[in-house]
């Protein structure tokens, strides 16, 4: 099926940058000279390993294997915001778990030596809480930005969701054929957006647990007024009698007390054992990923994982489209998909008006 690219979202969203008024208006000239040679199902489709892009040529789908990479990054992939906002979260997560896990498990033997090593449990209990202040305007500076950002480009009709983290079907299809390709059963990964299923799964469970976070810590940090609150608010919810003895109070300090240190162990072990090997210590990325500190994207990285969000970038960026029809002819790799059956299906004979981009 043949496909166009229509929208794109504003090199600011990004750069952290406005886009240049004329370079705009040129880029909105060649609208319709982006399209697709295949649907985005699995590469085993012979129409799936080139994509027709007019002015540049076909793109084979391992293209990935044949760039040339700048390890801290070529293209644009955070703003500057995003990368202030990880940063914050980075250092005071590992602040708060540093001084409140000691804490917490201050029974067991190596807790007295971790908290030593912050100048004493009071000093760490400071240390903690504004850790967990920082963090939380930090939430709130994601959100404004996220906001902010979204109806600035909504206001202006140049909002792309296919460019958020918004969950969509596609990342159900997605995930079906990345497994396939991961068991040898499809040669190449799917196509897929800026965004793919693995970091909007990872974005809803930083989301969900800075909520439990700060919700829970915020009860701890001020005691006297939760257990004002609380009677008035969980006795219009809760029978009487169905805690016992126990208080409204003190049975939602204890709740709220094992949330946190709960949710805390769990988003540690995610951070080890998934997110940093997911993003710096898998092949090709070892030993550090850059765009966490650069808000750039490796060419060969986002190509081989995010090639809908690469075609954007052609559409976007006039050195990387030199750059690629140069590439491709310095290969051969355009005439040999001018010499393919599969490519030689004239994506011309539809109207680009009449194509859609559905993926």
């Amino acid at each position: 099926m043949f496909k166009i690219i229509k929208k794109i979202a504003l090199p600011w969203a990004v750069s952290g940058k406005m886009a240049d008024p004329e370079k705009e208006a040129d880029f909105e000239k060649e609208a319709d000279s982006v399209k697709e040679v295949d649907s985005d199902e699995s590469s085993s489709d012979e129409n799936g390993y080139y994509t027709y892009m007019e002015g540049v040529g076909h793109i084979p789908r391992d293209i990935y294997k044949h760039v040339e990479s700048n390890p801290l990054g070529n293209l644009p992939r955070y703003s500057v915001h995003i990368v202030i906002q990880h940063l914050i979260l980075f250092i005071t997560f590992l602040l708060l778990a540093a001084t409140g896990l000691p804490i917490y498990f201050s029974d067991l033997f190596w807790a007295p030596y971790a908290i030593s090593i912050f100048g004493g449990i009071d000093l760490a209990r400071r240390i903690h809480r504004v850790s967990a202040v920082i963090m939380m305007l930090g939430a709130v500076y994601h959100v404004a930005t996220i906001l902010g950002g979204t109806l600035w480009k909504v206001l202006r009709g140049r909002f792309d969701h296919k460019r958020t983290q918004i969950p969509r079907l596609k990342d159900l299809r997605d995930f079906y054929h990345d497994l396939r390709y991961f068991m040898g059963l499809e040669s190449y990964r799917p196509k897929m957006e800026k965004f793919m299923y693995k970091q909007k799964l990872h974005y809803m469970a930083v989301m969900y647990g800075s909520c439990v976070l700060i919700a829970a810590g915020s009860v701890l940090m001020f005691p006297d007024q939760t257990a004002v609150l609380l009677p008035s608010v969980i006795g219009n919810i809760v029978p009487e009698g169905v805690l016992g003895t126990e208080s409204y109070s003190a049975f939602f300090q204890d709740l709220v007390r094992l949330m946190h240190a709960d949710e805390a162990v769990m988003a540690l072990i995610v951070l080890a054992f998934w997110h940093w090997v997911n993003v710096h210590f898998v092949p090709g990325r070892f030993p550090m990923q850059w765009s966490f500190l650069t808000g750039k994207i490796t060419r060969e990285h986002q190509i081989e994982e995010h090639f809908l969000e690469y075609l954007n970038n052609l559409r976007e960026i006039p050195a990387e489209r030199d750059y690629m029809k140069r590439l491709l002819e310095e290969k051969g790799l355009d005439q040999l998909a001018s010499e393919d059956p599969a490519a030689s299906k004239d994506p011309a004979a539809v109207r680009p008006s009449e194509l859609s981009r559905i993926h």
